[in-house]
């Protein structure tokens, strides 16, 4: 049983264990050591294997060479299965052959004759006992540093002041693309640039990356303060990570760099999070914003609308004013209508929220869809989960969102495509995890709102249109935010869907790509008790 690392430094004197065949001479060591060490003491080596047993933390052992039964060199290549402390042995004749095996085999520091001087020999163990302190320290910081590097689930690496590593762990070696052992000795520019040869240019994205790590390290080494924190875009396997590194100069006793330790962890979900939470934040704001103007405008229409029949009911016999109040009429209700939106968005007018079968209610929206979609050249496919379970949902804004979301998707595919309404069941793990709404790998994802807790019902509408950039994407839910040309939008139809859902206790889920088309999926929340209940208008995919 060797050493244990972690065992913390024994309170108190250090141990000594003194192995000698004449009692005598055990009572004379014990004598001069007791002040300064807690001292245990046996005639036998075959006791003293056994004490070490007992006593892992012996720092030191002082052996006589010549006894009954098992030499003192024996004894102590014995005592190496057991103990990691510092061997001194005592010999009363000149034996070379015994020195040296005691040496090779027992890993003694050092050997005294028989008489000792006794200043000289407590020198010498205090010196030993000083080296069994120091070795158990490094032991254990070694043991912490492996199990810190074995463990991490951050890529941590040291690097000499070229760049080489020197340690690093099988994270860190795993997003340069080897194995530890194939790292050590190496630069990052050696691992990487090594790898992609028809890369290595000098304008490859490649290259330039290397450019900035290293003058990331060069700066660190060369700061003054004691770490510095960058974040950088790095693309791997085709995927573009946001790589965090904490880098730490390592200084000797006059302030000088040695090395440099590195922290480095993939900050990519953090990034996505910080994004929602400011999208919500700014559409929060225009929501609010949004629901004070239309609260006012709103006031202002119905006083209007009031004085426009009032006025209709006394200008009955004169053609041309009639016709001029129902025009402003007409005028006023759309203006009417476009407050309800700026209210929906804003989340300030009351849903009723019921158990709803989303696979009937979108069946039955078929002949509304058919009609206003009206082209020809545009195909209407379904796709229904037939054990869905009902949501708890308002089954009048659901529609409305659902159509809002198909005049979108016909109006980006210029007169030809396919239009897929989708549903299907999101249980708590997949939804957690970001499950796939369709798409392709490298489309751009954008989540407006939070998740329902439990399990989702998802309504996905994609389409085969032009797709979106990422810019035009994390736009696209803020009110009067329009690609059409001026006269075919408002602006307020995804708002609206986007208000809706955050009323509702939903989200919605975006996928899209320049050519690629584009999906959204609201997610909508389980009806109580309805998640493992099939909908009892199930309908065949």
């Amino acid at each position: 049983m060797l050493i244990d690392p972690f065992r913390p430094p024994a309170a108190g004197l250090p141990k000594v264990l003194l192995v000698d065949d004449e009692p005598d001479i055990l009572v004379a060591l014990e004598d001069m050591l007791e002040d300064e060490f807690s001292v245990l003491a046996t005639v036998s080596p075959h006791e003293a294997l056994a004490m070490l047993e007992r006593h892992p933390d012996v720092a030191v052992i002082v052996s006589d060479q010549r006894m009954p039964g098992m030499t003192g060199d024996a004894f102590l290549a014995r005592a190496r299965n057991l103990t990691e402390a510092e061997a001194l042995l005592l010999t009363g004749y000149a034996d070379l052959s015994a020195v040296v095996a005691a040496l090779n085999d027992g890993r003694i520091s050092g050997y005294a004759h028989k008489p000792w001087e006794p200043a000289a020999l407590l020198a010498m163990i205090r010196q030993a006992a000083q080296r069994a302190r120091l070795a158990q320290a490094l032991r254990t910081e070694r043991m912490l540093l492996r199990g810190l590097m074995d463990s991490a689930d951050d890529g941590l690496s040291f690097k000499d002041l070229d760049g080489r590593f020197l340690r690093l762990n099988a994270v860190a070696a795993a997003r340069l693309g080897h194995d530890v052992e194939a790292c050590v000795g190496r630069t990052e520019r050696e691992l990487l640039a090594g790898q992609h040869d028809q890369e290595a240019t000098a304008a490859s994205p490649l290259l330039r990356e290397l450019d900035s790590l290293e003058g990331d390290d060069r700066r660190a080494l060369e700061g003054r303060g004691h770490a510095t924190s960058v974040t950088r875009p790095v693309e791997r396997e085709g995927r573009v990570h946001w790589m965090e590194r904490l880098r730490g100069p390592l200084r000797d006793g006059a302030g000088q760099p040695r090395a440099l330790a590195t922290f480095e962890r993939d900050v990519s979900a953090r990034r996505a999070m910080e994004d929602r939470l400011r999208q919500a934040d700014r559409m929060q704001a225009l929501g609010t914003m949004a629901g004070g103007v239309a609260h006012d405008f709103n006031n202002l229409l119905t006083a209007i609308l009031g004085s426009l029949e009032l006025a209709q009911r006394t200008s009955t016999d004169d053609a041309r004013m009639k016709r001029l109040i129902e025009t402003a009429t007409a005028a006023a209700e759309r203006g009417a209508a476009l407050t309800q939106r700026l209210l929906s968005f804003s989340r300030q007018r009351e849903t009723a929220s019921v158990a709803v079968e989303v696979n009937a209610l979108v069946q039955a929206m078929d002949d509304l869809l058919t009609r206003s979609i009206d082209r020809p050249g545009i195909r209407i496919t379904q796709d229904f989960d037939a054990a869905l379970p009902c949501a708890l949902i308002d089954p009048a804004q659901l529609e409305l969102a659902l159509l809002n979301l198909c005049i979108n998707a016909r109006d980006a595919m210029n007169g030809r495509g396919t239009i897929t309404l989708a549903t299907r069941l999101l249980r708590a793990p997949d939804h957690a995890d970001g499950a796939r709404a369709g798409g392709h790998d490298d489309s751009h994802q954008l989540m407006a709102g939070a998740m329902p807790p439990g399990d989702v019902v998802a309504v996905r509408v994609q389409d085969t249109g032009v797709g979106m950039t990422p810019e035009v994407a994390a736009r696209i839910f803020e009110p009067f935010f329009t690609t059409k040309e001026i006269g075919r939008g408002t602006g307020l139809g995804l708002s609206m869907v986007y208000g809706f859902m955050q009323q509702s206790g939903g989200a919605v889920r975006l996928r899209t790509a320049p050519g690629a088309g584009t999906s959204f999926e609201l997610c909508l929340p389980c009806a109580p008790g309805s998640a493992d209940i099939p909908s009892a208008a199930s309908l065949p995919a």
